[in-house]
């Protein structure tokens, strides 16, 4: 019974990918009056980071990205995530399509070893 269980045990792990097993890099970005807060984020160069946007406005928002190839509704008073990278370095623009001149951020992308993103 015990080495069914260890067999079982080594089959599930080398189902599941390793970079499963560590944390997604994230960044939280809050919607308040139809800004971003921070308007601009740093993440690391060449690593995939989860972009987490928590709308405390009661109007929904739809985050748009023509450099980052995203597009996400986040309902009034909830959160919603998009998933980017890996990115090569650079300055990537994205905005709320539904508040345009005021919902406007950026996502920098660098190699260096401080960012935003834990």
């Amino acid at each position: 019974m015990r080495l069914l269980r260890q067999t079982i045990a080594l089959t599930l792990i080398t189902l599941v990918p390793l970079h499963a097993w560590s944390a997604l890099p994230e960044v939280v970005i809050e919607i308040r009056d139809h800004l971003f807060i921070p308007q601009t984020v740093r993440i690391p160069e060449g690593k995939k980071v989860r972009l987490v946007f928590i709308n405390h406005d009661s109007s929904p928002e739809e985050i748009d990205s023509f450099d980052l190839n995203r597009e996400k509704v986040i309902f009034g008073n909830s959160k919603g995530s998009i998933f980017v990278g890996p990115l090569p370095n650079g300055r990537y623009k994205f905005f709320g399509e539904l508040h345009p001149n005021s919902a406007v951020g950026y996502v920098i992308v660098s190699d260096e070893e401080k960012t935003d993103a834990d």
